[in-house]
């Protein structure tokens, strides 16, 4: 038993296990502000173009069903700028700052080439 509970510790503590659970709950606040940047802002500039925010409204009688398609059509608006606001706010950004870490524009510029070789008799001199 008390094999298991140590085994149970070491899965429930491990580093990845940590770092999901972090990076989940931090997936979470930011689906809370890409929501409202496409429902507040982008979707209002929707209603200035179109005459309105939501077209849940438009619908098809057949019969004696409803079709909504409107609501559909929100749905995939909604996803569609979703996906644009993570693509340009978060995938963008993270691509070029990727490219500029592995160019190694970032790093420290190296030293001139007298001062390298000075360090290196310098070096020489100390053995």
């Amino acid at each position: 038993m008390k094999n298991l509970v140590q085994e149970f510790k070491d899965f429930a503590l491990k580093g990845n296990l940590v770092e999901i659970a972090v990076g989940l709950v931090l997936a979470l606040a930011f689906s809370v502000v890409v929501t409202s940047l496409v429902d507040d802002v982008i979707m209002q500039i929707v209603a200035a173009i179109f005459g309105q925010p939501d077209f849940s409204t438009l619908t098809i009688d057949v019969g004696d069903a409803t079709i909504r398609y409107g609501a559909f059509l929100n749905s995939l608006i909604i996803f569609a700028l979703i996906a644009l606001a993570l693509f340009l706010f978060v995938v963008k950004p993270y691509n070029a700052l990727k490219a500029r870490q592995e160019s190694g524009e970032g790093d420290a510029p190296a030293p001139p080439e007298d001062i390298t070789l000075l360090r290196e008799i310098r070096d020489a001199l100390r053995r």
